[in-house]
């Protein structure tokens, strides 16, 4: 059975352009990397052209696994997330009880996971604990360095 995954509008839209992508310029890319090869004579000790259907299978699983997510993404119903709890999309400012930092994140899907951006996985050790608290409630989590307490300080979607 297909995994589902639940995606923003944002989120899928990237999906769908990196698909296209791939279909449109990378199968293009390896049919004129592998008519090169070819015009350079015999296939059979020809490791350029190897390299390229090798290329080419590749790209084509790496489609078939995007077309599979695409197909299985279902789009998150933003209207309906209750802003008094931390949810899917909610933006959560959070505390560390022990060094006193606030840091504020989003929780997006596993796939839509970026740190960098302040996103982070609902399926993440501070996503899981954070999921179901509101405002004012202490969230103790068990993270790889050890366990740490945060407060949620705000919610907002």
């Amino acid at each position: 059975m297909a995994k589902i995954s639940y995606y923003t509008e944002e989120g899928l839209n990237k999906l769908k352009e990196e698909l296209n992508e791939l279909r449109v310029r990378g199968r293009a890319s390896i049919a004129r990397q592998i008519a090169e090869a070819r015009d350079k004579g015999d296939l059979s000790e020809n490791a350029e052209y190897d390299a390229a259907k090798d290329a080419q299978g590749l790209l084509e699983l790496k489609i078939s696994k995007l077309e599979e997510v695409v197909a299985n993404a279902r789009l998150i119903d933003e209207s309906s997330i209750d802003a008094s709890q931390v949810a899917v999309l909610s933006t959560v400012k959070i505390k560390n009880k022990k060094n006193g930092a606030t840091v504020k994140y989003t929780l997006v899907s596993e796939e839509e996971a970026d740190l960098k951006a302040g996103k982070i996985s609902v399926q993440s050790p501070i996503g899981k604990g954070l999921l179901g608290k509101r405002v004012g409630e202490m969230a103790s989590i068990t993270v790889p360095a050890g366990q740490m307490e945060f407060e949620v300080m705000e919610i907002s979607r």
